[in-house]
């Protein structure tokens, strides 16, 4: 059974950076995608940034040139490094493994961590 633990969410002013960690267990394959999402209260949940099976990363235009998403060598961690942060950035972030594609579809995902939240004061 795969298990998500997020951690590295804080309250930051706004400019500031975070780096959110996912510390991942019991993949026993590959996944098709391994991405962060993030959600606020009354909204649908975002795909922020995603990493496919061949090391192709995606971002939504709302962090493209701000966030970087990274992972190690073993699959074992997967990173999320948030530069410039805006008030607008403040929601609980989610990592997740999906065994379908396209990465950007959160129903494509079989497994989440509980969240970590970020929140951005300006």
């Amino acid at each position: 059974q795969v298990q998500l633990v997020e951690s590295g969410g804080d309250s930051v002013q706004s400019g500031g950076s975070l780096r959110l960690s996912c510390a991942v267990s019991g993949l026993t394959s590959s996944p098709a995608c391994m991405s962060w999402f993030r959600q606020t209260p009354g909204k649908e949940r975002e795909g922020v940034a995603t990493f496919d099976s061949d090391g192709v990363t995606d971002y939504s235009a709302s962090v493209q040139g701000r966030f970087t998403i990274s992972q190690d060598n073993a699959k074992t961690t997967l990173y999320l490094l948030m530069n410039s942060l805006k008030p607008e950035d403040t929601a609980m972030y989610y990592c997740a493994i999906g065994s379908r594609w396209p990465c950007r579809e959160p129903q494509n995902y079989d497994s989440w961590g509980q969240g970590t939240q970020v929140t951005v004061s300006s």
